[in-house]
């Protein structure tokens, strides 16, 4: 029962309509009680808002890309300092204390807790989204850099698009999300590439101690937040370390005439003609296999959209022009269009069409996968139209197969971390993508993901990939994804870090994978 009413989920997002406002003071602490007592521990840098909010700021922190990620939060808290992030944090860990002792007034005999909100890219439903305090990261906005260490510290309620602008006047930049939209704090938590060069995290432990966390501070707890997502408590800073970044080089191919009036392409485009598709899927086998220029990057998105299958095709060179010979095969399908150019790196992830399902119904799934062939990427195209074409008629808006090669040395960079739990091979992580409208098929669309990925992975095992165990990437895996499917060998220490760090269990009550 207790469970029930703790509803919460430690994210990174937001978004929610309101109902009515409640200007009162006495009627918020009557109806709104724990969002009141919070409003009475923080300073005046820290805002509470309601439902009923005529100025949009409490539906902007529930907001969600996905809008399958949506809940109606009793309120919004935005702390404005890490300490203010320590007293929301002490005061709901000590009701939960104070209900498993049946020492909670009678008029709050339930306890709320919270969920944390940045980017609001997730799509697991109530990972990031909450009926009780949804607290949002958006006064951390800080971009430091320091020339001399060649580091950047970054607030946890950025975007990415947010740190290479301010990062751009000094000609560097970090790696981070290559889409535009995507949190900071999810993308790094949840096991993403910045987690191999992150220097430090300034966490809010869950007793609500503020600490900067080092390799050498506490090398088991750095451990843990590198992929371990939020278990561990509140990260409200990132310090990670910069490289130079000057011009790049890239397009975005649409090899079919999908209505170019639905969506915009803007970050250059090479459109191919739908018979075109198999030379397509072929180039992009080859590059796989021979391409080892760490600097050349390729995804190819199996679509379906408007009723047809499709490819959206980037081709990426870090660099002003990529050498001779590693796109040629892409560039040698007649197309119809051709805007392959050389641009600074934020006009193109904010070119990229990443919001063209903004605010409709979402979920992902993964598959870990070690090279791609060409039969495997024909089983990827028959996935495509076989769910595209049954998923359609569930209102199904967008049914998406990325494929995006990675070096076999990838995880040869960064030191141990909770993932990926073996280093002894790189893994390029598949992504499933739907995206639906109506509710009542929400089941059916993560099932047929769940399925879907089965079928690849079945097909890459019988091509030989030994790929039976092979840990998911956690930010890709689909919400019932079981513990070992994440961390493998690496539960057990995780879940014993977590119980050291938080007894109480203040973090197991929020949304997420839990430890």
């Amino acid at each position: 029962m207790l469970r029930h009413y703790l509803i919460a989920g430690i994210s990174l997002a937001s978004y929610v309509f309101a109902h009515s406002a409640h200007s009162d003071l006495d009627l918020t602490t009557r109806f709104f009680p724990v969002c009141a007592q919070i409003e009475d521990e923080t300073s005046s840098a820290t805002s509470v808002f309601y439902p009923g909010d005529i100025l949009g700021r409490y539906a902007a922190d529930i907001s969600h890309w996905a809008s399958s990620s949506t809940q109606f939060a009793e309120c919004s808290v935005r702390p404005g300092t890490a300490e203010d992030v320590a007293k929301i944090v002490s005061y709901l860990g000590c009701l939960i204390v104070k209900s498993f002792n049946h020492l909670a007034p009678a008029s709050n005999s339930w306890v709320h807790a919270k969920t944390v909100c940045g980017g609001g890219h997730a799509s697991n439903p109530g990972f990031s989204s909450t009926n009780g305090i949804q607290i949002s990261m958006k006064p951390f906005s800080e971009v430091t850099y320091d020339a001399e260490s060649q580091t950047v510290v970054i607030g946890a309620g950025l975007i990415w698009d947010d740190v290479y602008a301010a990062l751009a006047p000094y000609g560097v930049s970090v790696v981070g999300g290559r889409v535009t939209g995507v949190g900071v704090a999810g993308f790094i938590l949840g096991g993403g590439k910045p987690f191999w060069i992150s220097s430090s995290f300034e966490l809010v432990k869950p007793n609500g101690d503020i600490v900067n966390v080092t390799e050498a501070s506490d090398p088991n707890l750095f451990f843990g937040l590198k992929g371990g997502m939020n278990n561990f408590g509140i990260v409200t800073r990132f310090t990670l370390k910069t490289f130079p970044q000057g011009q790049v080089w890239v397009g975005i191919s649409s090899p079919n005439l999908i209505a170019s009036s639905e969506i915009s392409w803007q970050a250059g485009s090479i459109t191919y003609t739908f018979d075109r598709i198999p030379s397509v899927t072929a180039a992009t086998a080859k590059f796989s296999s021979t391409v080892t220029d760490p600097k050349a990057v390729i995804i190819t998105t199996y679509n379906f959209l408007l009723g047809q299958p499709g490819i959206l095709q980037l081709i990426f060179y870090d660099g002003p022009e990529p050498p001779t010979g590693i796109f040629d095969d892409f560039l040698a399908i007649p197309h119809l269009t051709n805007d392959v150019s050389t641009r600074d790196f934020t006009s193109f992830v904010k070119g990229l069409p990443a919001n063209a399902t903004y605010g409709q119904r979402g979920i992902f799934q993964s598959v870990s996968l070690t090279e791609y062939t060409t039969t495997l990427l024909d089983a990827v195209y028959n996935e495509t139209v076989f769910w595209g074409s049954r998923l359609s008629l569930l209102s199904g808006s967008f049914i998406s197969y990325g494929v995006e090669p990675f070096l076999p040395t990838l995880f040869s960079h960064g030191s141990d971390s909770a993932y990926p739990p073996s280093r002894e091979k790189g893994l390029s992580p598949f992504n499933i993508y739907f995206a639906w409208t109506s509710s009542l098929s929400d089941d059916e669309f993560h099932e047929a993901a769940r399925q879907s990925a089965a079928q690849i992975k079945a097909v890459a095992m019988a091509e030989g990939q030994d790929i039976s165990d092979v840990a998911i990437y956690p930010n890709y895996a689909i919400y019932d994804t079981p513990l070992e499917g994440l961390y493998g060998s690496n539960v057990p220490t995780l879940q014993a870090l977590k119980a050291s760090i938080d007894p109480t269990n203040v973090m197991g009550l929020a949304g997420g994978f839990r430890l």
